[in-house]
């Protein structure tokens, strides 16, 4: 038995490609389909809005019908070539460019089987579905990172009034300055002047998550300093309950020493995150922030490192709060912004 009614399946690719063959081979016959739903006493509008087009080209179509009868309905001949590299181009160049790689012009052209067209007008082609960029490098995850991060934040809950919460991390800050991106004179490309031996140091740093105090030192990336960096956040707050310490599974993290000064420090804590999870740790942004401050400068060393003081000094707990946005990291648990134990 027929059904009462058919529709058509509207999720279906192929209503897609109806619509793109109406608008290239089919157009002259979707210009009839305008002239007969006028006659059957449709407005503009109404068929405009049938046909998923304009109420200025039904109007167009329907006066040149008028005036020259189904002979109107046709192109008019027109100057210069025609278009070359359709929407299939498009959609096989939206496919390539779906994969990672070192996507050049003529690297597609030679990819889309050197279809016969300039390298400029496949240029300009692409330009339509594509911009040029820089790839960005993203941490390839822990697979167990929803059960790590799950954990942190049901033993944050379990903490008791007043406890507080630190996040740690390190970073390396050079004498080869850092390059970004800036505005430039037309003309003039800027050059800065490298050092003839580079020299790097070591900066810990360890952000309260609810008042934002920040603490830091430099040093070098070892055991030995990141317990000193402890015991600067131990004497921060010397009467909370509980101190937790969340950090990266660094190899320091995990040294003797510092298994040791855990033991003879029961109320301190450390908690570690997903490995190659770098963006949960809300220490990150405040190192973004500190390598744009110093980025394009050519110093001393004794200078580079008074930037980085400079840096650390310059910015109260508010703003370290707002530059790290503590609240966005998965480790909190829901609600932390608005009530978290009134910690600080």
């Amino acid at each position: 038995m027929r059904p009462v009614s058919v529709f058509a399946n509207r999720s279906d690719a192929s209503i897609e490609q109806l619509r793109t063959e109406l608008r290239s081979r089919w157009r002259q016959a979707m210009r009839a389909v305008m002239v007969l739903l006028s006659a059957r006493g449709l407005f503009a509008a109404q068929i405009a809005d049938l046909l998923e087009c304009d109420a200025g080209t039904v109007r167009r179509w329907i006066g040149r019908f008028n005036r020259h009868g189904s002979a109107g309905l046709a192109d008019r001949p027109r100057c210069g070539r025609p278009c070359t590299g359709g929407p299939r181009l498009l959609v096989r160049m939206a496919a390539l460019l779906e994969r990672a790689g070192p996507w050049t012009v003529p690297r597609l052209w030679q990819y889309l089987g050197r279809p016969k067209l300039s390298l400029r007008t496949l240029y300009r082609r692409l330009r339509g579905v594509a911009v040029w960029r820089r790839s960005k490098l993203v941490a390839r995850g822990d697979p167990a990172r929803a059960c790590v991060v799950s954990e942190i934040a049901a033993r944050l809950r379990a903490l008791p009034r007043g406890a507080v919460v630190w996040a740690t991390d390190e970073t390396h800050v050079h004498l080869l300055p850092h390059i970004r991106a800036t505005w430039t004179l037309r003309h003039r490309r800027p050059e800065i002047a490298t050092p003839g031996k580079n020299r790097q140091v070591t900066v810990f740093g360890a952000l309260e998550m609810t008042s934002g105090r920040w603490v830091y030192r430099l040093g070098r990336r070892c055991a030995g300093d990141f317990i000193a960096l402890l015991e600067q956040i131990r004497l921060a707050v010397p009467d909370a309950p509980a101190i937790v310490v969340i950090c990266d599974n660094d190899s320091i993290h995990h040294a003797k020493a510092v298994t040791a000064y855990l033991a003879g420090h029961p109320a301190v804590q450390m908690l570690f995150g997903a490995r190659y999870s770098p963006h949960d740790n809300p220490v990150e942004r405040i190192w973004a922030a500190l390598k744009a401050f110093i980025a394009n400068t050519a110093v001393s060393w004794p200078g580079r490192l008074r930037q980085i003081h400079a840096f650390f000094r310059a910015r109260s707990p508010d703003q370290m709060l707002t530059a790290a946005a503590p609240w966005t990291s998965p480790w909190l648990p829901a609600g932390y912004k608005r009530n978290f134990w009134n910690a600080a």
